[in-house]
C-alpha cells in the first residue's frame, strides 16, 4: 500500500486512535508527540531522570505496531503496566524500555526508531520538542467569591482535569527547541492532522512551539483538524465545537487550515461550525467516526474511511 505523507500531531489516545486509522490508509505516517505529561508513571520517570515524559510516545509507537504476531505481542509487552505498590508498581513496561535506550543512545530520536524498528511499526514517532514541557494555564472559576479571578494552574495533569475554564494556555520554557525531524515531517507532508484530544493540553501545545508552529504555517502540505467526540468536557468543559476552532484560531492566528472533521454526534450548530471552518480556510467534513454502540470511542474502520475520503480528495482550486 502506499498513499499520502501523513503527519500527526497530539498525544495520548486520541493521537492513538488517529494512528490507528491512518494504518488503513497510508504507509507513510510520522507522529509528532506532545512532551508535557508530567503524571502517572511518565510523570515519575521525568521526575526522577529528567528525560521526556515516554507514555505518551509509547501508545503512539504502539498503536502503529505490525499487524502481526509479532507486531502484536512487542505491542502487549510495551503496552504491560507493572501492579502493586513497589517501585515498578504502576510503571507501564515500554516507559522502562524507552528509558534503557536513552540512556543507551544519546540521541532519543533513535532510541524511539529502535522501539519502532523491534514493533515493526508502520511509521515513525518523534517529540514535539526536544526538552520537557510544562503547561501552565490561567484559569478562571476556582474561585466561587470571584468567578471571574484567573489562577495559574501547573501541570498537564493538573490543567486537564481543573473544573474551572482555562483562559490562557503557555509553555515552560517559552521557547522550546524542536527536533529537527519533528520540523522537517510537517514541511515535508502531503497532509498534517491535528487532534483529536486533550484540546489544551495534547493538541494546541503544539502550537507553543515556535519552530512547530512556523512549518505549519508555511509547510505546502494541506492541513486537517479533527475535532473530538465530547469536545465539551474535561479542559473544555462548555465548550461547542465551533468553540474548539475560535480557540485554535487566535492561539496561531496566522495557520490556515484547509479541512475540518467533525463527527455527527459531537455538531450541534452545524452553520456556525461551517462558518467557522470556512473562516480558517477550511472545508468541513461531517461524516461518522464514532462506534455505534460507544460514542465517545474511534471506531478503526469508520475513522479510516472518513480520513480516506478527505486525504485522497484533490487539492482544490482556491
Amino acid at each position: 500500500m502506499s498513499g499520502p505523507a501523513v503527519t500527526a500531531l497530539g498525544g495520548g489516545h486520541g493521537l492513538a486512535a488517529t494512528l490507528t486509522a491512518l494504518r488503513f490508509v497510508t504507509d507513510d505516517i510520522t507522529a509528532v508527540v506532545t512532551v508535557a505529561d508530567d503524571g502517572g508513571s511518565s510523570g515519575r520517570l521525568r521526575d526522577e531522570f529528567g528525560v521526556l515524559p515516554p507514555g505518551d510516545l509509547r501508545m503512539a509507537l504502539a498503536a502503529l505496531c505490525d499487524d502481526s504476531e509479532w507486531g502484536h505481542t512487542w505491542r502487549d509487552v510495551l503496552q504491560h503496566r507493572f501492579a502493586g505498590d513497589g517501585p515498578l508498581g504502576g510503571h507501564a513496561l515500554g516507559n522502562l524500555l524507552i528509558m534503557a535506550l536513552w540512556e543507551l543512545h544519546d540521541d532519543p530520536v533513535a532510541g524511539l526508531d529502535l522501539v519502532g524498528r523491534l514493533l515493526q511499526a508502520q511509521g515513525r514517532v518523534l517529540p514535539a520538542a526536544a526538552v520537557p514541557l510544562v503547561i501552565e494555564a490561567d484559569v478562571s472559576g476556582l474561585d466561587p467569591q470571584d468567578p471571574a479571578a484567573r489562577r495559574c494552574v501547573e501541570g498537564q495533569a493538573q490543567v486537564a482535569r481543573t473544573p474551572g475554564t482555562v483562559e490562557e494556555v503557555r509553555l515552560v520554557p517559552s521557547d522550546p527547541p524542536a527536533y529537527p525531524e519533528s520540523v522537517a515531517s510537517i514541511r515535508s507532508a502531503d497532509w498534517v492532522v491535528l487532534g483529536p484530544g486533550s484540546w489544551f493540553t495534547s493538541v494546541l501545545t503544539h502550537l507553543l512551539v515556535p519552530e512547530l508552529r512556523e512549518a505549519l504555517e508555511v509547510t505546502r502540505a494541506r492541513r486537517l483538524v479533527v475535532l473530538n467526540l465530547d469536545p465539551g468536557s474535561g479542559e473544555t468543559a462548555g465548550y461547542t465545537a465551533d468553540r474548539h476552532l475560535e480557540v485554535l484560531a487566535a492561539m496561531a492566528p496566522g495557520l490556515r487550515l484547509d479541512a475540518v472533521l467533525a463527527d455527527p454526534g459531537v455538531v450541534d450548530d452545524e452553520v456556525a461550525l461551517t462558518d467557522r471552518a470556512s473562516a480558517l480556510g477550511a472545508d468541513l467534513h461531517v461524516l461518522p467516526v464514532a462506534q455505534r454502540r460507544s460514542a465517545g470511542e474511534h471506531d478503526p474502520l469508520r475513522y479510516a474511511a472518513a480520513l480516506r475520503d478527505i486525504l485522497y480528495s484533490p487539492r482544490p482550486v482556491r
